[in-house]
């Protein structure tokens, strides 16, 4: 079941980049996300059924990090929660592509509530990504 098939909203969310050819390159070849519609100064991506927009803003995102895990997760990110398959075939294709990541795939929160894989990579403009996957989905919200 996709998101356009689920009775969960979809979201949208639109994030600055400062070229929208290496937006295009990044989303469109590396990620392989659907274009949508466009303008000289936004593209629509389809980020699983979600509505990811790229818009031009030369100035670029401010960014923290906060200790999660013993790493330095960057803050603002954003992403998606994927099967545990899907997490790896990326994870592959991005190392495939050279993407360096910010935080390499690992098992976060190993044996403890949460358990979860995670990566993190930036894309062109520097907006954080992160990508996560549960072996068992009923940890997505574990306290």
């Amino acid at each position: 079941m996709t998101a356009l098939d689920s009775a969960i909203p979809r979201f949208h969310l639109a994030m600055p980049v400062d070229d929208l050819a290496a937006a295009r390159l990044f989303y469109g070849e590396v990620l392989g996300l659907e274009e949508g519609r466009s303008a000289d100064t936004w593209v629509d991506w389809n980020l699983h059924g979600h509505q990811f927009v790229t818009h031009l803003a030369p100035k670029g995102p401010q960014r923290i990090q906060n200790p999660v895990d013993g790493h330095d997760v960057p803050v603002p990110h954003f992403g998606l929660i994927l099967p545990v398959p899907e997490f790896q075939k990326l994870a592959e294709r991005l190392r495939t592509a050279g993407i360096e990541f910010v935080i390499e795939p690992y098992v976060r929160f190993e044996g403890q509530k949460g358990e979860q894989r995670t990566m993190f990579l930036l894309d062109p403009a520097g907006n954080a990504l992160e990508f996560k996957a549960f072996a068992d989905d009923s940890q997505v919200f574990a306290t």
